[in-house]
């Protein structure tokens, strides 16, 4: 009877070894399968990396700046040669499309605009790169349009706040958010 308990035992902790030891070891070879794959996926990483590169927006053809020191909606548009270097870079049924939705949702929002916000200044930003907010009694917030991906956009600006860019699909709400908070 005490030869089988230490056999017993010995076959227990054994298996405890054992359920040790299988995790370790699988848990070994994917992280070592994993360091393996990622040398061989660094090419296609790089490949991802530039197609999203080319889905953003081309630089500005412009430097200059634009200075807004009044409560205003500033609409941005891209220059002419950055029209035709997004036009360049994606299918032509896909620049219609989205041509023709700023174009509406841009309307949309300067009639938003006028008919309830009559005393918002409206800014038309063609051929700028830069929006400079002068903020009362605060340092002026400088927003560089390259780095915004859209191609057409609309920032709201108080001179008590920060300049909020709004989504022009959603213009009527936010616009009215923001002049309406009295912070």
């Amino acid at each position: 009877m005490r030869v089988m308990k230490t056999i017993l035992q010995g076959f227990i902790g054994r298996q405890a070894i054992v359920k040790c030891t299988i995790p370790a070891v699988l848990i070994s070879s994917v992280l070592f399968s994993c360091k393996h794959s990622s040398s061989k996926n660094d090419v296609p990483r790089e490949k991802k990396q530039d197609k999203q590169e080319i889905k953003t927006k081309p630089s500005s053809s412009f430097s200059d700046t634009l200075i807004i020191s009044s409560r205003s909606a500033v609409f941005y548009y891209p220059d002419s040669l950055q029209l035709e270097k997004i036009k360049e870079m994606t299918d032509k049924n896909i620049v219609e499309s989205f041509l023709h939705d700023y174009y509406y949702q841009v309307r949309f929002g300067h009639l938003v605009l006028k008919k309830q916000w009559p005393g918002i200044n409206i800014v038309e930003a063609r051929n700028v790169r830069y929006l400079l907010f002068l903020k009362k009694d605060t340092i002026p917030e400088c927003i560089d349009l390259d780095t915004k991906n859209d191609a057409y956009g609309l920032f709201v600006f108080d001179p008590l706040k920060k300049p909020v860019q709004v989504d022009l699909t959603n213009a009527e709400s936010e616009i009215g958010f923001y002049f309406n908070d009295n912070n």
